[in-house]
């Protein structure tokens, strides 16, 4: 760590740390293992956004597997040149939306490569059960195709029958090859491709979209344990976001499905209390209204939640007009990077006079308010997708269902202590994230077992332990 921590630019950090991963792998998972809240923002979000705009400059050697459209019809021979058979999980992405900085092509390799090394570090997914792909199909952005260090196809994006043809030939090959219960993690694809590859996927492989469900299940966790600090349950809010996109609609999906499990009432029921703005009607109609502040005004939610990837959004009169609505008015800025967070930690607890109940997407750094210090919770996927991709590996699932989602929702906000919420935290430290995750893997686990998914049989007695016990340590083998 002292060698990391001598360089100051957090993108040279970065650098470092995939020197490391390349150079002795065991080495990186104890850095970041034993030093996880530290290097989180370094080996991912926000520094990873930056790392992938900047991908061709700093590209050293290949990370994963580039599969181009170019090689439409042999994608089956492409994956049978990686060297690991034995995979579990896949992160892909088409670099199509990457974060909330848009479309980067192939530099979004970054992003799965990133993911994967969390896999195995609060996850404990053996690195050789990993493989990080990015689908090359072109980009729209005009100023990678005229950059002489972009390393991908310099085109614009298929789209149509040509780009689902590439992805179903993908989907078919990874499941002849690796079968029934490899997981694949679709990530980053644009709104429209997301949505399509999990409704057509989700019934026929084991697939995540982690900008959708990941962000959903954090967010509910999220929730659920801010009732503790509010009172009352899930049912008693209204919800308002801004932001229509993977992450929003999934956010508001899920609530509503966890709304109608707390109350026995029907899901359409549940979706009146939540609000989107900025989107075709979702939950119920409305008079068009100006803009953010006079949505507040009229809907006047108890939670605010921003997935609009629009930095600024939430301004001072937005803040003060929900702290004026409530009490402890609950904000959660959500988008990514740091500088597409809708609002800063210190923004929300001063124009709230520190009444808010605060989470975002990125870190912020604690804030002092009127002498009392205020610890910004972030509602980070990295809580959740490790774990539940754990459970389904050790379940042997054969395919993800909501109740999975809203099971490590829960299993994560029990985990929250009350001395985490009395520094205003509705997430618990990173330090203890492989506990967490074991937790989150078992309850998963439990839940593929109850709805006759899994295929790893007999249930283990403690699905606890069992998930400890089948973590990755980096550890040398004793030959002695």
């Amino acid at each position: 760590m002292h060698n990391i921590r001598q360089y100051q630019v957090p993108l040279q950090k970065y650098m470092a740390m995939m020197d490391l991963q390349e150079m002795n792998e065991r080495l990186f998972y104890k850095l970041l293992i034993e030093n996880v809240e530290e290097l989180l923002p370094v080996v991912y979000t926000p520094t990873v956004g930056e790392a992938c705009q900047k991908y061709g400059s700093i590209f050293r050697r290949p990370q994963g597997l580039f599969i181009s459209l170019k090689e439409k019809g042999k994608i089956l021979e492409v994956l049978k040149n990686w060297p690991e058979r034995n995979i579990q999980v896949i992160v892909v992405t088409d670099g199509e939306r990457i974060l909330g900085l848009g479309d980067l092509g192939c530099q979004g390799m970054g992003i799965p490569v990133g993911k994967l090394s969390l896999y195995t570090a609060l996850g404990g997914v053996r690195p050789s059960a990993c493989l990080p792909v990015t689908i090359d199909v072109g980009t729209n952005n005009e100023k990678l195709l005229k950059d002489e260090f972009y390393i991908g196809l310099r085109q614009k994006r298929a789209t149509g029958q040509e780009y689902a043809e590439l992805l179903h030939e993908f989907m078919s090959a990874v499941k002849q090859i690796y079968g029934e219960k490899v997981l694949v993690q679709f990530e980053d694809f644009a709104n429209h491709n997301a949505f399509d590859l999990l409704a057509k996927y989700g019934t026929t492989h084991l697939v995540f979209n982690d900008d959708i469900q990941g962000t959903a299940s954090v967010v509910l966790a999220g929730l659920i344990a801010a009732q503790k600090l509010v009172g009352g349950t899930l049912a008693d809010h209204r919800f308002l976001f801004l932001g229509a996109g993977e992450a929003g609609t999934g956010i508001a999906e899920l609530i509503a499905l966890e709304m109608s499990k707390q109350t026995n009432v029907p899901v359409d029921d549940a979706r009146k209390n939540i609000w989107l703005v900025d989107s075709k009607p979702w939950a119920h109609e409305h008079e068009p209204i100006r803009d953010l502040v006079d949505a507040v005004k009229a809907i006047k939610p108890t939670v605010l939640i921003g997935t609009s990837g629009v930095g600024k959004t939430f301004t001072k009169e937005v803040v003060e007009a929900m702290a004026s609505l409530n009490e402890k008015p609950i904000i959660l800025a959500l988008s990514n990077p740091t500088s597409q967070s809708e609002c800063t930690a210190e923004e929300a607890y001063t124009w709230s006079q520190g009444r808010a109940i605060f989470a975002s997407g990125s870190p912020f750094r604690p804030v002092e308010y009127e002498g009392k210090v205020f610890v910004p919770g972030q509602a980070n996927n990295a809580y959740i997708f490790p774990g539940f991709g754990l459970g389904l590996i050790m379940s042997g699932a054969i395919r993800v269902h909501d109740d999975m989602l809203l099971a490590a929702s829960e299993a994560l906000a029990a985990q929250v202590t009350q001395e985490n919420f009395n520094k205003g935290l509705l997430y618990p430290p990173f330090a203890n994230i492989r506990k967490i995750s074991a937790h989150i893997a078992a309850d998963v686990a439990a839940k593929a077992y109850e709805l006759g998914l899994a295929t790893r049989l007999p249930q283990p007695d403690d699905l606890v332990k069992y998930a400890e016990s089948c973590m990755y340590s980096p550890a040398y083998r004793n030959y002695r």
